[in-house]
């Protein structure tokens, strides 16, 4: 069963119209319906707030990272484990084929239901979960391997454990190491992109955004409890953090956009996983035409570029 965010109560009337017409076998009235829903669906996704961006990117019907490795890779096989502490489940690998591509996809995986979401940790990992990325992503740097990232996480797990076992540490190195990681990377935004939690797999050659995902340092929940000691005020926050990816584009932060379906991945995961796909065979034609030191040294430029400022 579809679950309709608020704003999308005029998409759901005309939904449940439909059923019901389809239930009554009036295939002139779906077909009149099926244009009105059009018309709705247009009418709704063209003027989104910064907000409603975010409740999308939160959706709970929103495809995660083993949704798109099970769409996208063939001959393939999981990886596991840091070879030290632990297999954090929040944090998933696969070695396989992207088209004639073969690849290795790291991704933060939210997990569904009460028991798997417990199990993926509601996609927080732990300090095992980034050394598990690193150890994968030098891995795939030994073997001359592409590498995708997918960032899906409200961020890093913040608890007492995490912090016992070295979590600013395990987030800084794979910061530190992969700024310097000699094979293709490219990270995408699949959904949400939460602080140092997301960083740690965002440093690659190429960052991404789907359509309807956002990237900040902090929740909009956390930013309006510290700014205005009021998390009630998360839609302000949303909008003055701008943590959308058209905001993120704008302002050089990211390289590009990938153009998800218009009613969202949600409802559509197949095209959202070619749109994926697409965008990352296509960028890796782009870097493959590129010697391994004009590559390192356009990653650096990006890299030092953000944040840069002049004094006048």
């Amino acid at each position: 069963m579809a679950t309709y965010l608020d704003f999308e109560n005029g998409i759901k009337q005309i939904d449940e119209d439909i059923s019901n017409a389809k239930i009554k076998g009036d295939s002139h009235a779906v077909e009149i319906l099926d244009k009105t829903l059009s018309k709705e669906i247009s009418k709704t996704y063209k003027n989104l707030s910064e907000y409603q961006k975010l409740q999308l990117a939160r959706h709970p019907d929103r495809p995660y990272a083993l949704d798109y490795i099970r769409a996208l890779l063939h001959d393939s096989y999981e990886i596991h484990g840091d070879r030290n502490f632990a297999d954090d489940a929040a944090i998933v690998s696969y070695i396989g084929y992207i088209g004639e591509r073969k690849v290795i996809v790291v991704g933060e995986q939210k997990g569904r239901g009460t028991k798997n979401k417990i199990k993926r940790n509601f996609g927080m990992p732990h300090p095992e979960g980034y050394r598990k990325a690193l150890r994968i992503a030098k891995m795939a740097e030994k073997f001359d391997l592409p590498i995708l990232f997918l960032i899906d996480t409200p961020g890093a797990y913040p608890g007492i454990a995490a912090e016992e076992r070295g979590q600013s540490e395990a987030i800084a190195k794979n910061l530190f190491e992969l700024s310097k990681l000699n094979t293709k990377s490219i990270s995408v935004v699949i959904g949400e992109g939460g602080s140092g939690g997301a960083l740690a797999i965002g440093v690659s050659d190429r960052v991404a955004m789907m359509r309807y995902s956002v990237f900040s340092v902090i929740s909009p929940e956390g930013c309006a409890a510290i700014l205005w000691n009021d998390p009630s005020k998360q839609e302000n926050a949303t909008k003055a953090m701008k943590i959308t990816a058209e905001d993120l584009h704008q302002l050089g932060l990211i390289d590009a956009i990938i153009d998800e379906p218009l009613i969202g991945a949600h409802r559509d995961k197949e095209s959202a996983a070619k749109a994926l796909g697409d965008y990352f065979l296509k960028s890796l034609e782009e870097l493959d035409k590129l010697s391994n030191e004009e590559r390192m040294m356009k990653r650096y430029e990006r890299i030092i570029s953000i944040g840069a400022y002049e004094e006048r």
